[in-house]
């Protein structure tokens, strides 16, 4: 099992930044690949950034692209999102996710992981 708890979301204005940072437990952290998912009102929830076990790959939904950075802390057991220019469309719930890495390490579906955290608030204001 893994543990996963997120941290760092908040209230903030159009073209703010915020640090998002999920720490996980219960196995060798290093051996997880982890995404970060979120979920507005009335919508599905949606990819957003994926870092792969040894952080060395990372891919971004277009959207986020050039504005949100994953990054991984493996001697933490942390994987972080920075969010930089914010807008109000990034207000969403925000969840970190894992799942044992494999011979593939792209996962863009929530389906594809199995641990969740309960996920963070992330409120932008124009």
């Amino acid at each position: 099992q893994v543990q996963l708890v997120e941290s760092g979301g908040g209230l903030v204005q159009a073209g703010g930044s915020l640090r998002l940072s999920c720490a996980a437990s219960g196995q060798t952290f290093s051996y997880l690949t982890m995404g970060w998912f979120r979920q507005a009102p009335g919508k599905e929830r949606e990819f957003v950034a994926i870092i792969s076990s040894s952080g060395s790959s990372t891919y971004y939904e277009n959207s986020v692209k050039g504005r949100f950075t994953i990054s991984r802390d493996n001697a933490k057991n942390t994987v972080y999102l920075q969010m930089n220019s914010l807008n109000p469309e990034d207000t969403a719930v925000y969840y970190c996710a894992a799942r044992r890495a494999g011979s593939r390490w792209l996962f863009v579906r929530s389906v594809e992981y199995d641990y969740w955290g309960q996920g963070t608030q992330v409120t932008v204001t124009s």
